[in-house]
């Protein structure tokens, strides 16, 4: 099942509470600007409301609610989208009312993952997590999902049109979660086939560079573009710096209010962040809150795998890193916004020594000192696990020094 959003037209809702202050709920509603242009979707306007909690019944308030609706007449908008997972009721309450397609953060995000989803994994894995999505939400719909299967005995007395919908939904999930454990297998099996190489993953906020650092490292052509959720399927790329080979997996990337069914339909691909040796964090240091992205991605990782994996943090864009200064008779404490670069490595970075790197992987800017940090962290994983292999590698490198001298003389 899959929501058409094409070159519509649409408006966006959030709201402003003592847990989400107006400059985090701005940020949040750029963010499913982004998403929403993604999507195919046109954002024509913003809409916020202070509130304590979100209203229980229809997210904002019935004034602001009226509000929408006179917007969405007059402008003729064609979807509003809302920057919380609405509940069956509020759905149930907004679309009543406002009478035009209604979407949440994560049916826009499951919308996004179905346009993006190539491989017959990755369509599982959307098509699973959108049952899953859909099934509490039947009161809303009206459709069957596929034909009604005949026989005697498959359908009960006075069995109603949402109660044939969800025992469909419910077959259709338990096949789908099948299939998925046969995808699993057959991926683990592939893992196990790649031998004993060390594997490096690259994890990361989406839209943060990702895949064009995989391209420069791993000399491949993986699809990437300034849209989120460019990468939907694992790619792994076997790559060779200077004598020493290893595994190089680009994964899936990660964003707040991400939908725990979707992290949970998606296993099997972020089994290569759990079965890595290495993880290397791209982080957008030129996005104004890359901290909070930062941990955002972070607490995923402890989700998906507790323990705790070594890990490179790149900060990517460095091209892109722009900054105000102050004004020097300007008393206020330094912000963010006027940091430069330089400044920006001496606070809390500056602790992690060999552990962090600043990059730009578009302009190639510093990739050959990612490359020298790569080696020799791979190599230290090589040694210590085959601290055998590691002696012949060293004595190897003592006769090619050796050569070299004599030839010179």
């Amino acid at each position: 099942m899959k929501t058409e959003i094409y070159e519509e037209t649409a408006v966006l809702v959030g709201v402003i509470t003592q847990n989400q202050k107006e400059e985090k709920a701005r940020e949040y509603l750029d963010e499913l600007a982004f998403l929403a242009e993604t999507a195919g979707a046109a954002p024509q306007k913003l809409f916020f409301q202070r509130l304590e909690y979100p209203n229980p019944k229809t997210f904002v308030g019935p004034g602001k609610l009226i509000e929408i609706k006179n917007y969405v007449i007059e402008h003729e908008i064609g979807v509003v989208i809302f920057d919380d997972e609405l509940s069956p009721k509020q759905l149930r309450n907004i679309e009543a009312e406002l009478q035009v397609l209604i979407l949440d953060r994560t049916s826009l995000i499951l919308d996004i993952f179905a346009k993006r989803a190539q491989t017959a994994n990755a369509k599982t894995q959307v098509e699973l997590a959108q049952l899953q999505y859909t099934l509490p939400r039947l009161t809303r719909l009206w459709t069957h999902l596929e034909r009604q299967q005949g026989g005697i005995g498959m359908r009960g007395p006075g069995e109603t049109q949402i109660e044939t919908d969800r025992r469909i939904i419910l077959t259709k999930i338990s096949l789908l979660k099948q299939n998925l454990k046969d995808i699993d297998q057959q991926m683990t099996t592939q893992r196990k086939n790649r031998g004993k190489m060390v594997r490096v993953a690259l994890v990361g906020y989406t839209n943060v560079g990702k895949s064009t650092l995989m391209n420069l490292i791993s000399k491949s052509d993986i699809f990437a573009e300034n849209k989120l959720f460019a990468t939907l399927d694992t790619t792994v790329r076997k790559v060779i710096i200077d004598n020493l080979p290893f595994l190089l997996s680009d994964t899936v990337g990660f964003i707040r209010k991400l939908p725990h069914h979707l992290v949970q339909s998606f296993k099997s691909t972020l089994d290569e962040v759990r079965e890595a040796d290495l993880l290397l964090h791209v982080v957008d240091v030129s996005h104004s809150n890359f901290e909070e992205q930062l941990e955002v991605v972070n607490q995923t990782l402890k989700d998906i795998d507790p323990v705790e994996k070594p890990m490179i943090l790149i900060f990517n864009k460095i091209d892109a890193f722009g900054y105000t200064p102050k004004e020097e008779d300007d008393l206020a404490p330094i912000k963010r916004e006027n940091m430069s670069l330089d400044d920006l490595k001496n606070t809390w970075m500056a602790k992690m020594h060999d552990n962090c790197i600043f990059i730009s992987a578009k302009e190639k800017l510093n990739i050959d000192s990612l490359k020298e940090m790569l080696y020799e962290k791979i190599k230290a994983i090589h040694i210590e696990r085959y601290p055998y292999n590691d002696f012949l590698f060293q004595n190897y490198t003592d006769i090619e020094t050796e050569t070299e001298e004599l030839t010179q003389r």
